[in-house]
């Protein structure tokens, strides 16, 4: 299996740090870490609606291990399977947070950071599936 894979963009890749030298190929990658900042900040936002929080903490973390199945592959059609499992996710859990916003049960600030690193994901998540999904 070659990796970096050579569809991705250099600007996927971080720089070399000492942080990332004991760590897996497909981890140095940015939208490794920004699906992880991600699913963090869902877990950690304290959505106050179980229902809510439960939904958008385990669509956060699937978005981010359908991710990571993915990436390290060889065969593109696996590939794309799990960039677009993780793109789902990806909307179900902006949606949740979106949501418990609207119903006070997460406060607006948060809701927006996780916004703004969804659309960030999201952009990197189209790319990696080749562009071919649609814009939606």
């Amino acid at each position: 299996m070659m990796f970096p894979d050579p569809d991705l963009s250099r600007s996927c890749l971080l720089p070399r740090s000492r942080h990332t030298e004991n760590v897996l190929p497909f981890q140095k990658l940015d939208c490794y870490r920004v699906a992880r900042e991600l699913a963090a900040l869902v877990h950690g936002a304290g959505i106050a609606d179980a229902e809510l929080r439960d939904q958008a903490t385990r669509a956060a973390k699937s978005a981010f291990l359908c991710l990571c199945e993915g990436l390290p592959g060889d065969r593109p059609a696996m590939r794309r399977k799990y960039f677009s499992e993780a793109d789902g996710s990806l909307h179900e859990a902006v949606a949740a947070c979106d949501l418990a916003a609207a119903i006070g049960a997460l406060d607006a600030g948060t809701a927006a950071e996780v916004q703004a690193l969804g659309r960030r994901l999201r952009r990197m998540l189209r790319g990696l599936m080749g562009g071919s999904a649609r814009a939606a």
